[in-house]
């Protein structure tokens, strides 16, 4: 049995398709709804070694809160856009999970296999 942790938006259909699909692994989860417990930068910037992606690259960059944040702007930083995940986690792409000391985007869900 396999120890995961999926970064979790019940609201989210890839999110609830992505847990039914661990726990059809008979994955041990842990389930982190980072919209009712924010991740910290420090955890963000963990995550996002994980998945070998840039900041921008696990950002939902159709968000309302992308845009108004001016965000796609080139000069942000990275510090500048993990913040902005720290300060409106409904920036995060969802769901994220963790397994292995690795890191996959559940989208689509399957994708989540290659690290269990």
């Amino acid at each position: 049995m396999t120890n995961v942790s999926i970064i979790h938006n019940p609201r989210c259909s890839k999110s609830r398709q992505t847990l039914a699909l661990l726990e059809e692994q008979g994955c041990d989860i842990t389930i982190i709804e980072y919209l009712k417990t924010p991740l910290s930068a420090t955890e963000i910037s963990s995550i996002q070694s994980k998945l070998a992606v840039t900041p921008r690259e696990m950002m939902r960059v159709k968000e309302d809160e992308y845009k108004q944040q001016n965000l796609a702007d080139i000069n942000v930083t990275d510090a500048q856009l993990i913040q902005a995940m720290v300060d409106t986690p409904k920036l995060i792409e969802r769901p994220i999970v963790l397994a292995n000391n690795k890191a996959a985007i559940g989208r689509p869900p399957e994708n989540v296999l290659t690290i269990l």
